[in-house]
């Protein structure tokens, strides 16, 4: 897929205040030239003149407009418009679009009267008359350049209808002063005329463009290909299995919208987080105009297994579960894991917080799946502990070593770090040992519940001892 390109980012100097200061420039602009050309229009009788004149007299309108247009959109945003106020520039230029329409046919309708007249010869076409047209074009020109920038480097929609209007006017007056020549010059009957025919067609295209890129704004329209490609963006960012919602709004130079990123549910509420924030990171890194409302929903992948369905449904409980054990039997699923709860609950409310998760269990995978839970006593607060005296700690280092050389046959060697504390609950005992590279997990594991086994039956006072296995060297 090729990268849609990043827009622009706003220059330092594109201010609010510079796009005001624009707006007020053009419409002193729009009135000298609506006077020049009524002068003009009316001293030559040209229609064409009289048609631009005309049009230059709207755009001073649609400038005016535009100005107040702009000062309006420049507010921030506040609670009755979180997205800002942008949406006034678009709003003027949908008036402007409506206001090119009617000059373009009442245009149009002069022009055509005086085709049927039989035409005209512009006998007034003085130097000073094509002086005027020259002097609006050279003055178009030169606003047409400074408002597209401005428009381009602050995302003005209404700056950017005003640059359209002017090309409209260029072409107009270009159409003007052709017909003036061919009238004067080469005595053609329908050259003004055709020129006021020209002018109104320019006049119509110029509604037409600006009308279809102001009702795409105010119709909330996506930004061409930007859909795409912010879903190519997330699902590009690991732990993401796809997107959904996504949904864009343009409102002036920024954009604004709202997307969600699917994630596996059993993934903890922190890595979700962090998921969401690369993404939005990512985004802005391509699109700093777009403001997203990132949002994740669970979803539960292919990939998921039974053992990873029973540790969610026993996390939203609270429950911590373990040795999770999964058979087939014929076509029903038998799960027993041993779950974990306060060793001072009473029974009778362990065995309901037992029965309801299994209920929901069975919910998940089928009335008929059975499911055998063991409860195991769970120290609810860290227990007080000291070291044990060292002979103590020597005995059982001592009782470890020779458990591991007889009931390992050697394969466990070198039992070391053994750290013996005194608890109330009896001698907690942690140790290292070491184990080849190349013993599978399984087999270590029962090696080291043999020795453990093996340990609490001649030391009673041991209640719970951890071995950790280090690769032999």
């Amino acid at each position: 897929m090729t990268a849609a390109p990043a827009p622009t980012p706003t220059p330092a100097h594109a201010t609010p205040e510079r796009k005001e200061r624009v707006a007020r420039w053009s419409v002193a602009a729009s009135a000298l030239i609506t006077l020049a050309k009524l002068a003009a229009g009316l001293f030559s009788g040209s229609i064409a003149l009289l048609s631009e004149a005309a049009h230059a007299l709207v755009d001073t309108f649609a400038t005016t407009v535009t100005w107040f247009a702009v000062r309006a959109a420049n507010k921030p945003a506040d609670d009755e418009h979180p997205y800002g106020h942008a949406k006034f520039e678009s709003v003027a230029a949908l008036v402007e679009t409506g206001i090119l329409f009617i000059l373009a046919l009442a245009v149009l309708a002069q022009a055509l009267r005086n085709i049927f007249a039989g035409g005209h010869i512009i006998a007034n076409a003085t130097p000073l008359v094509f002086a005027v047209v020259i002097f609006s074009i050279l003055v178009d020109l030169n606003r047409i350049r400074v408002l597209r920038k401005v428009a381009r480097e602050t995302g003005s929609q209404a700056l950017a209808a005003d640059a359209l209007h002017f090309t409209s006017d260029l072409a107009g007056s270009t159409l003007v002063l052709l017909g003036l020549i061919a009238s004067r010059f080469l005595g053609f009957l329908y050259g003004d005329a055709i020129a006021a025919a020209g002018v109104a067609l320019f006049i119509a295209l110029a509604g037409w463009r600006l009308g279809r890129r102001t009702l795409d704004t105010l119709l909330d329209t996506a930004p061409k290909g930007r859909v795409a490609r912010l879903r190519a963006i997330a699902a590009a960012q690991s732990g993401v299995l796809g997107t959904a919602n996504i949904r864009l709004r343009s409102a002036g130079h920024e954009v604004f919208g709202e997307l969600t990123l699917l994630v596996a549910r059993t993934l903890p509420m922190e890595q979700a987080s962090a998921i969401r924030d690369r993404v939005i990171e990512a985004i802005h890194r391509e699109f700093p105009d777009t403001t997203l409302a990132v949002t994740t929903s669970p979803l539960a992948p292919d990939s998921e297994t039974v053992r990873d369905r029973v540790h969610l449904i026993a996390r939203r409980r609270d429950l911590p579960v373990h040795h999770i054990t999964v058979q087939n039997l014929d076509a029903r699923l038998s799960i027993s894991f041993d779950m974990e709860v306060d060793g001072h609950m009473s029974l009778a409310e362990a065995h309901a917080q037992a029965e309801s998760l299994k209920t929901e269990i069975r919910a998940e995978f089928g009335a008929q799946t059975e499911v055998e839970p063991h409860i195991e006593p769970l120290e609810s607060k860290h227990l007080a502990g000291q070291n044990a005296p060292e002979t103590v700690t020597s005995a059982i280092a001592a009782l470890l070593a020779r458990l591991a050389a007889r009931q390992t046959a050697g394969t466990i060697t070198e039992v070391h770090n053994v750290r013996v504390r005194e608890t109330p609950a009896g001698l907690v005992v942690n140790y290292h040992c070491r184990a080849p590279a190349a013993l599978d997990v399984a087999r270590a594991h029962a090696l080291i519940d043999e020795i453990e086994h093996h340990a609490r039956d001649e030391y009673p006072g041991i209640t719970r001892i951890v071995g950790h296995t280090d690769l032999a060297k």
